[in-house]
């Protein structure tokens, strides 16, 4: 039987692995050359990937599994085009040959759900007439899907209250609230095995004696399910599989710590002149450009500035070598309910402030509907973070490997400071400059700072290019 296999292409030199978020088509439906057929997620963003020819689709990989590069997601049956387009397009064949319980579906069958020619319908299940009020595979928002491919909940568990049966993120926490520790306990792919298991379910997770110190580092949208026992004392816990993209933050915070000699050098910014300029003109600015003069545009520029004045701290290691970067690729890191994510703005020394605002814009609006790209999040030469928008007064930030230096600003706050010789309210920021300190002299930190410094308090040089 011609057959035609659906890979994990190569996404990226770091990706190594990704996540199955959910399947666009059922198992055994037939899709047309091109269509989108998967969600894949990688570290932080999703990508579909399309059928690479017309046929009959059967699954070879379940939703929220994590997979490597070159894996067989499916196969397509190609010689089944005619047969599957002769039936109705609104009644996938074999869609309801899936039960919505995983568990139930592993204690019916070991084998797994691919369809053979000459087998007929009295071979499984009989699928419901067409009005089914029930969909097997109901429309749900990104957010939702992210959740149900995390929670490991097949869409058919959840009731959708949204326009049309649409499964929202609420309607996931709810179900995944109402779920009794007996049902959890029950099925075998809603809880990762127990310890000292064989490990071969996807996810793996941290040993007993780390969950309780793990579970509370959990970002806050996701929920957990509760544990089939309790503590001796009756106080129950709480445990639940890391989602890929907090695993691969986890490794990459890791690598990061363990990989590089991180120093940190501080100073602090007066923010007087630029709130002056936002206040004088920011409504002109956005009536002109159609968007908001932000804080962020004038650090971007201000980097900018000060990595040509010290090009070492825009350079990288590279085995027993230094690559010098001749353009600045500035990422700016955006914080989502999937974890914080870095994309990149190309080329910041060629484009004005309108420019930049607009570049962030769209990307943290992309970032925060799921729609971010992995060219938005690839490359980039320096990092610029702010821990201010949370309220953080001083932080010292990780590096981004393989970049060598990351700038961390922080909240705005009134504080008494001395200006020639007088006391004075001022509004100022503290800045902090972590650095590869393998590659980053102290010298040239403290100087990329202090230059930092001198271009947000004096904007006009910024504006008018001076040195």
């Amino acid at each position: 039987m011609p057959q035609i296999e659906l890979v994990v292409p190569a996404l990226g030199e770091s990706i190594s692995e990704v996540t199955l978020n959910r399947w666009l088509k059922p198992d055994g439906a037939w899709v047309r050359a091109d269509e989108p057929v998967a969600e894949l997620g990688t570290d932080k963003a999703t990508q579909e990937l399309p059928a690479p020819a017309a046929g009959k689709l059967s699954w070879r990989v379940r939703e929220g599994e994590t997979v490597r590069i070159g894996t067989v997601l499916a196969v397509i049956d190609t010689e089944a085009t005619a047969s599957a387009e002769s039936r109705p397009a609104d009644i996938p064949p074999l869609a309801e040959t899936l039960p919505p319980d995983r568990s139930a579906q592993a204690e019916k069958s070991t084998v797994p759900p691919v369809t053979a020619p000459g087998i007929g319908p009295s071979s499984g299940p009989v699928p419901p007439p067409p009005l089914s009020p029930s969909p097997v595979t109901p429309r749900s928002s990104p957010a939702a899907a992210r959740l149900l491919a995390e929670a490991q909940l097949s869409a058919a568990e959840v009731t959708g209250t949204g326009p049309g049966g649409r499964i929202t993120k609420g309607d996931v926490l709810a179900a995944m609230a109402q779920r009794t520790p007996a049902a959890t306990s029950a099925g075998a792919s809603t809880l990762p095995p127990s310890p000292g298991g064989d490990g071969s379910t996807p996810g793996p997770l941290a040993p007993p004696s780390a969950s309780a110190s793990l579970a509370p580092s959990l970002s806050p949208p996701s929920v957990s399910v509760p544990s089939a026992g309790a503590t001796p004392t009756g106080r129950s816990v709480t445990r639940e599989p890391m989602s890929h993209i907090r695993r691969r933050i986890a490794e990459r915070l890791l690598e990061s710590q363990q990989t590089t000699a991180t120093l940190t050098t501080f100073n602090e910014a007066d923010m007087s002149a630029i709130i002056e300029l936002r206040q004088r003109y920011n409504e002109r600015f956005e009536k002109r450009h159609g968007v908001k003069l932000g804080f962020m545009s004038f650090f971007v520029k201000a980097v900018v500035e000060a990595l040509k004045a010290f090009p070492i701290i825009n350079a990288r290691i590279d085995g027993q070598h230094i690559v010098y970067h001749h353009y600045y690729d500035i990422g700016v890191a955006v914080s989502t309910d999937r974890g914080l994510i870095v994309p990149v703005i190309r080329d910041a020394d060629r484009l004005s402030f309108a420019q930049i605002e607009s570049a962030i814009a769209e990307l943290a609006r992309k970032a925060r509907e799921g729609r971010i790209t992995l060219q938005d999040l690839e490359g980039g030469t320096f990092t610029i973070t702010n821990g201010g928008v949370f309220g953080s007064l001083l932080s010292t930030p990780i590096l981004n490997p393989p970049q060598s230096a990351i700038l961390g600003m922080h909240a705005i706050q009134k504080r008494a400071v001395v200006v020639q010789d007088q006391i004075a309210i001022r509004p100022m920021m503290y800045l902090a400059l972590s650095y590869d300190h393998r590659l980053i002299d102290g010298r040239e930190a403290v100087q990329f700072l202090v230059r930092v410094k001198e271009c947000i308090e004096n904007p006009a040089v910024l504006m008018l290019g001076l040195p």
